[in-house]
């Protein structure tokens, strides 16, 4: 059992390692309010195509991509709590650098090639902080948490990203708010990225209160500590007995286990399920979202309002996610979601169809996002935290979130150019995707739900053993 004190303590270390999510969520979605500005001061000012403009507004993804990479060499050569600091110091590098990319070598409102190139090499390293925080917040998370209440402490991490994105909808707004176009496109942009030097900050001084987890302490082989830390999550008898499996997950004989030890099948879901949460299209709402309202009728201020309305949305439906992940488990959740993504995107197509954009597209959308929140958002962190076993986390992990930013890159990347041949057909994709998605949870995915991660792990040595054997 847990401690009833440990409780308290073990919010406290989720909330500080859920700060990775919400300058995950801050630093994706400060774009959507300075989008239209780097289109006048960047595309325009320098005569360049869409296609530059959607590379440009999707450049972070890069960074991601990176990030999400090498974080399985970060998370078990310098822990998880050492690579969440890095990605804490290259948040901050990013704000400042995005928000003034002229410093130093450039004139500030002339805008040049070098100078663009500049800007997208800040906003790379800001996504290789995301990447990094993406894949080891839940981690870190997924390891500390115990097992009754891991999907609802690791679905914190989720919320924590759409808080930090209502909390940068906010600002835009409140920067944008009675500004004229002309000062939104000169000033404005700068102080939308500028503010993310804050949480940045908090951040990085929070993450040097908080433990390593017991299981990578384990793996470099200090026992003493680790068993201080689950000392403090657990009772004595529990924090033991917790201490016995991790041990013998990280026995002799395969302590140094290769990414597939345990089969291709669990990596290449894992790999699918972060595809199919990016091709289901919810970055480009995300992401583009001002420019959706305004394609509606609505001016620049109303249109970052209704982003706002879109973000409170999203956090309410995220918390139904948290108060039922762990009772009604994984799979439940997302199936009931891709249903509700389906309606929501096939409806935004029909509406593009017809040419009849106005309220009932905003409906639309709200009933994709508040489907995506109550599932895919929250509910595949939680997978990826807890389907692969210690020996091998770190490196999958890194895979499939990778696989998740290379996917996040293309599908934001092609959004412009997609939308100049067909509105229609572009939602219509996302749609398809959101169907497909509910057939391969309902197929391929395990439920986990209330399950020690050894416990899964013997599960899926199990389940291997008999893919063996039919083979």
């Amino acid at each position: 059992m847990v401690n009833k004190n440990s409780y308290f303590y073990i919010v406290l270390i989720t909330l500080v390692a859920t700060l990775g999510g919400l300058l995950f969520g801050y630093d994706t979605a400060v774009i959507s309010g300075a989008e239209g500005s780097l289109q006048a001061y960047f595309t325009e000012g320098l005569g360049l195509s869409s296609l530059v403009h959607g590379i440009t507004v999707s450049s972070a993804l890069i960074g991601c991509i990176i990030g999400g990479f090498i974080s399985g060499s970060f998370a078990t050569n310098f822990g998880r709590k050492y690579s969440l600091i890095i990605s804490a110091v290259l948040f901050l590098i990013s704000a400042l650098g995005s928000a003034f990319p002229e410093f130093l070598f450039f004139t500030k409102g002339e805008p040049t090639y070098a100078l663009l190139i500049t800007f997208n090499i800040y906003r790379i390293i800001g996504g290789v902080g995301v990447g990094l925080a993406s894949a080891i917040s839940p981690m870190y998370i997924g390891e500390m948490a115990p097992p009754k209440i891991r999907g609802t402490l690791v679905s914190l991490n989720q919320f924590a990203i759409i808080f930090g994105m209502l909390v940068v909808y906010f600002v835009n707004w409140g920067i944008a708010r009675g500004q004229t176009i002309e000062w939104v496109n000169d000033i404005g942009w700068r102080y939308m990225f500028l503010s993310e030097a804050i949480p940045a900050v908090l951040f990085l001084v929070l993450l040097f209160t908080v433990p390593e987890t017991p299981r990578y302490l384990v793996s470099k082989n200090q026992d003493e500590k680790a068993m201080n830390v689950l000392s403090r999550l657990y009772e004595k008898t529990m924090a033991k007995a917790t201490m016995f499996e991790i041990k013998a997950s990280f026995n002799e004989n395969t302590s140094k286990a290769k990414l597939f030890t345990f089969g291709k099948k669990i990596v290449v879901i894992g790999i699918l399920l972060s595809v199919f949460q990016q091709f289901v299209g919810i970055n480009v709402a995300l992401y583009y979202a001002p420019r959706i309202f305004e394609s509606m009728g609505a001016a620049r201020d109303a249109s970052m309002f209704q982003t706002i309305i879109m973000g409170l949305v999203n956090v309410v439906f995220t918390l139904i996610a948290i108060f039922t992940v762990d009772r009604f488990g994984r799979k439940p959740l997302l199936i009931i979601g891709s249903v509700g993504m389906t309606i929501g995107m096939f409806g935004v197509a029909a509406m593009a169809f017809s040419n009849k954009i106005g309220i009932a597209t905003l409906i639309f959308i709200i009933i994709y996002t508040a489907s995506f929140m109550m599932s895919w958002g929250p509910v595949v962190w939680v997978l990826i935290s807890e389907i692969f076993p210690n020996r091998v986390r770190a490196q999958a992990v890194a895979i499939a979130v990778a696989a998740q930013w290379a996917a996040n890159y293309f599908i934001s990347s092609t959004y412009p150019a997609m939308m100049e041949v067909s509105g229609g057909l572009t939602y219509s994709f996302y749609g398809i995707m959101s169907l497909l998605s509910a057939m391969f949870i309902w197929k391929f995915v395990p439920e986990t739900k209330g399950r020690s991660l050894e416990e899964l792990e013997k599960m899926l040595v199990n389940s291997q053993k008999k893919d063996e054997d039919v083979a």
